[in-house]
């Protein structure tokens, strides 16, 4: 509890000073619910009455638990920037040094909209610490604007070694400078929304004479897949920090005998074996595969409903929380498995709390 106090003791309370409930306790109360499987605020209520007992052997509660009202108050209107800032603090606790490749994309919480406005849903802006397994950042995107979002969320971060990925969207002379401000390089996909830029690539890289190149295939889930990686140095393109251009080219053949072949160019401000890059590329998608899957699958997170205020955002970032959580705790099962443990077993509970440190 000493640990958790430590970061999340300076986030602001939202509420009136004759409050009824320690901020801190409601957070913690809040993560162990979600450590055992909660949704909502209703099932954080709940978890706190009926683990009554176990809570009062690291929380001091003059006033019982807090009711599910509270916990929607406390999360409506808590800072939601604060907590996020929190958060990243806390991730740093896992791992002293994030080190290897950070993904960066976005995600949509489908459920959290406002009743009316379906195709607007809260838009987040999710780092993810491949090689760690760890979500160490998120940023609400102000407007649903993701490049802004990824940049303050790189502004939270000190990256210093590390080679960013992001898709295309983020291929953009602004998010290159934000990257390197963080101590890190960046392998950033480049696609037809920036017509000139890529047509100079695939000039240079055609123009240059024994380029390094590299292949690697895999044969798995009924097809069969062949990658080639070509690189080249940059020498006249002016984009921030470019070192190196490259292009990954994919040759797919499904069980049925379907075959399909993509291209994709990648800008590089470090230089790489065309080996490192093909591991870089595909370690990309495992924000999507090992973060936002789980969430939405596991945890729930597409089908939540809160949606007034900061509520959708903060509890988003208490997902993550718990996520690191889970999948750091040295047990070998699955995080579907842990949960079930969790609200089953307080022993079990008890030392995914004392995990956090």
């Amino acid at each position: 509890m000493d640990g958790f106090l430590s970061v999340f003791g300076d986030v602001p309370d939202p509420r009136a000073e004759n409050t009824r409930h320690d901020l801190t306790s409601v957070l913690f109360i809040a993560l162990a619910a979600l450590l055992c499987g909660a949704e909502s605020c209703a099932d954080m209520a709940d978890f706190g009455a009926s683990k009554k007992g176990l809570l009062k052997q690291v929380l001091r509660l003059p006033n019982g638990t807090p009711s599910h009202d509270t916990f929607s108050r406390v999360f409506r209107y808590l800072d939601g920037v604060a907590f996020e800032a929190a958060f990243a603090r806390f991730t740093a606790g896992f791992s002293k040094a994030i080190e290897g490749i950070v993904a960066i994309d976005g995600k949509a919480v489908r459920g959290a909209y406002q009743r009316g406005s379906k195709t607007s849903p809260l838009h987040l802006v999710n780092v993810w610490a491949v090689e760690a397994r760890l979500a160490i950042a998120q940023r609400q995107s102000p407007g649903r604007n993701e490049v802004k979002g990824v940049h303050e969320a790189l502004a939270l971060l000190c990256l210093k070694d590390c080679i960013v990925t992001a898709d295309a969207l983020h291929c953009r002379t602004d998010t290159a400078k934000a990257i390197l401000a963080t101590g890190a390089d960046y392998a950033l996909t480049l696609k037809d929304n920036h017509p000139g830029l890529l047509a100079h690539v695939k000039a240079h890289i055609q123009a240059t004479a024994h380029p390094d190149t590299a292949s690697t295939t895999t044969h798995a889930h009924g097809r069969y897949e062949a990658r080639t990686a070509i690189i080249v140095p940059a020498t006249d393109i002016d984009f921030p920090g470019l070192k190196a251009v490259a292009s990954v080219e994919s040759v797919r053949r499904e069980a049925t005998g379907v075959q399909t072949r993509h291209v994709r160019h990648v800008l590089l401000s470090t230089a790489m074996s065309p080996e490192r890059l093909l591991e870089v590329v595909r370690a990309h998608w495992t924000i999507e595969n090992q973060l936002h899957w789980v969430l939405d699958v596991i945890l729930n997170e597409d089908a939540a409903r809160n949606r007034k205020d900061n509520g959708p955002q903060n509890l988003a970032t208490l997902r993550k929380i718990a996520l690191n959580i889970l999948r750091t705790h040295p047990d070998k099962a699955s995080i579907r498995r842990k949960i079930k443990k969790a609200g089953w077993d307080d022993a079990f509970l008890i030392s995914l709390i004392s995990h956090m440190r």
